[in-house]
């Protein structure tokens, strides 16, 4: 007996994919080869049928309509496959029984399948409607829920640059990082008197600075930065500031806005990090600087290309309290600088940097710092000396400030120039005459390990180390050495407040982008008007020797 094959396999399709809380019994005609679900004469039973589900289709979710849909197209597969071959030979020729149970199973399920298709043809037409119309707004929702999905992810890093965390798109930043200088310094040839008293340098060891740092950025252009010290075992503020980024209107120039507490747009030197800055301690020079244009409240713009740079800014006074009636006093002060040579070929530095700044400042009934009393210039040999070589001692009835500052560098390689000068005039009350005060450096520095000195926004920043070093693999991180000539002179006529010469040394061993180790000489060369004396002859304070050594960890 012949049968349709395409019938068997559709009764089987259907056995698979029918409900399963049914039973159903067949029965065959003998006579007319109808199949029936109830006995009668001339029939006999084929058997009982039960289904695998019972569970009316429903409109189901996208990945299951995915899903069924796959199975229609290996069914269809199959059908055409199978339509190829229309007939089908039984095992058991013989047997007319079996036959007629197989036609009976297959003219049933072929009905069952047809019902089951026209329902998945529903799903079929939904499906094609929502990709027709909503293709395009489903795939913005799918990246859109990728971006949120990303984004609720934190990523924590810790490596030299400190501990971090950072959102997944980079919209949000927060930075643990921290500064720790351990000093020790030694002198001789010491021996001072001051007004008829002894007057050394002391020795010893000091922990110059212990900073904790806290930085963030939110939503991309917003950056905040907190700089707590905890040196002397006192507690202070240094930098405390916030600055918006986002005024890039024009390409390749970066712009910031920064409010708070923040040094002032006034002299490299004083702008450059104490982690960067190539000595222990700052030139002569800073003396007439670090009074008037250090850190201060305030508010200042940037804007920055590729080979220029200049900032201004207002000011009020520093974060120190304000313990008189008076009102405090401001400033208004701007940097530019200019580049002219500015490139980079194959790790090869080369630059020239030009700057010049500008400074005034009224102040408040002779108030421009924590001396209520007027300004103080002087100079202490280290921070834990004790031992001020030149003093102007207080300086009254001052009306306002000005102040000229000029920059000039040069980097080729490993080798690198530079200096700076800055003239000061002091505008005085009361009949007064008026004080002009000025200083300058000169220094030269060569990489012993070939590193170039790294440059950004104006300022140098410390070297990096081609090769940090290590014992087990033999780097020797970066050497270097610099040299610095400096003066000062704050004698106007009849008023004298010293003049100075000094020559400074350092040998710095950059063991890698954190840790430095760092060796510093300075001797003083030429000196007048200073309050201090021989001990033995009564004659001026100069060829004192002092020796620095300090421990830097950066991060």
């Amino acid at each position: 007996m012949k049968i349709n094959f395409n019938h068997i396999f559709l009764m089987l399709v259907v056995l698979i994919l029918a409900p399963s809380s049914h039973a159903i019994e067949l029965f065959v005609d003998i006579k007319t080869k109808q199949i029936y679900t109830e006995d009668g004469p001339s029939r006999e039973r084929l058997g009982t049928f039960e289904r695998v589900e019972d569970k009316p289709i429903k409109a189901k979710s996208h990945a299951v309509l995915i899903k069924n849909r796959r199975r229609i197209r290996e069914i269809e597969n199959n059908k055409n496959q199978l339509d190829k071959t229309n007939k089908f030979t039984v095992l058991h020729k013989g047997d007319k029984d079996l036959a007629l149970k197989i036609k009976a199973e297959t003219e049933y399920l072929a009905k069952k399948i047809d019902l089951l298709e026209k329902e998945i043809q529903k799903y079929k037409g939904i499906k094609v409607k929502r990709r027709k119309g909503n293709l395009r707004l489903l795939s913005k929702v799918e990246k859109l829920e990728g971006k949120i999905k990303e984004s609720s992810k934190t990523k924590i890093i810790l490596d030299q640059k400190g501990l971090r965390a950072q959102s997944a798109d980079g919209s949000f930043k927060f930075k643990i990082g921290g500064r720790m200088h351990a000093d020790a310094s030694v002198s001789n040839n010491d021996n001072f008197s001051e007004n008829g008293s002894p007057a050394q340098a002391n020795n010893g060891t000091e922990m110059r600075r212990a900073r904790l740092a806290f930085m963030s950025t939110l939503y991309n252009v917003w950056k905040f930065k907190s700089d707590i010290d905890f040196a002397d075992n006192k507690i202070g503020i240094k930098d405390f500031k916030l600055s918006y980024t986002g005024l890039d209107i024009f390409e390749d120039i970066e712009t910031r806005i920064t409010v708070g507490h923040q040094k002032q747009a006034f002299s490299r030197e004083l702008q450059e990090s104490s982690n960067d800055y190539m000595y222990t301690e700052r030139s002569l020079m800073n003396i007439l600087n670090a009074p008037v244009v250090d850190r201060a409240i305030g508010l200042n713009i940037a804007a920055y290309g590729k080979k220029w740079g200049a900032q201004t800014g207002v000011y009020g006074e520093s974060i120190s309290p304000n313990n008189s009636s008076k009102d405090e006093g401001w400033g208004v002060n701007g940097r530019a600088t200019f580049n002219p040579i500015l490139n980079n070929d194959n790790g090869i530095q080369k630059l020239i940097h030009l700057g010049i700044a500008g400074n005034y400042r009224e102040t408040s009934q002779s108030a421009i710092n924590s001396n209520r009393g007027g300004i103080r210039y002087k100079y202490e040999t280290t921070q834990m000396s004790n031992l001020y070589p030149i003093d102007t001692g207080t300086i009254t009835t001052i009306k306002n400030l000005k102040m000229l500052g000029l920059e000039a560098n040069g980097v080729y390689g490993p080798v690198s120039l530079g200096g700076e000068f800055t003239q000061s005039w002091i505008d005085r009350n009361n009949g007064m005459s008026s004080l002009a005060f000025h200083g300058w450096y000169g220094e030269a520095a060569l990489t012993l390990t070939g590193e170039s000195r790294t440059y950004k926004n104006g300022v140098f920043k410390r070297l990096k180390p081609k090769n940090t070093f290590s014992l087990a693999n033999g780097g020797f991180g970066a050497w270097e050495i610099a040299a610095r000539v400096g003066g000062i002179n704050m004698n106007d006529g009849a008023y004298k407040g010293g003049s100075m010469k000094n020559f400074s040394f350092a040998l710095n061993w950059y063991v890698n982008e954190n840790v430095r180790l760092m060796f510093g000489y300075d001797r003083i060369l030429e000196i007048n008007n200073s309050p201090l004396t021989k001990s033995s002859n009564g004659g001026k304070p100069d060829g004192l020797n002092t020796f620095m050594f300090r421990t830097q960890l950066a991060i």
